[in-house]
């Protein structure tokens, strides 16, 4: 599956939750995507099925339903709340969907964080 977020502000949020402190990396790059219209298949995950614990770090739970959705193969994209900025969604794409080879991908481009967010205080 491939990971995404709805926005760029999103995906480098997501990026810096998982970086090391202090350590800011100089070869990161943005690419954006657009998904198929005609495919119209993009589902929501169910805030009210997920467990209670569900933003606890490798939830396996979570990488159950996450398997079993790319297994199926019944949605070109997943979208899934964010555990880093509450109320933002995710999309998970499934690149085995039929319709995985109409998604426009742009050429990646250079992105860095401020360097204000590695400094030390």
């Amino acid at each position: 599956m491939v990971y995404a977020a709805s926005s760029l502000a999103l995906a480098a949020v997501e990026t810096f939750v998982n970086l090391e402190p202090l350590d800011a990396p100089a070869d990161l790059v943005a690419i954006a995507a657009e998904l198929p219209v005609e495919a119209g298949r993009c589902e929501r995950l169910d805030l009210a099925k997920l467990p209670r614990d569900w933003r606890r770090e490798n939830h396996p739970e979570l990488r159950h339903i996450g398997a079993e959705w790319v297994r199926s193969r019944r949605s070109l994209a997943l979208m899934v709340p964010s555990a880093a900025v509450d109320g933002d969604w995710n999309v998970l794409v499934n690149p085995l969907h039929a319709e995985a080879g109409k998604i426009k991908v742009e050429k990646p481009k250079p992105f860095r964080f401020d360097d204000r967010m590695f400094r030390r205080r």
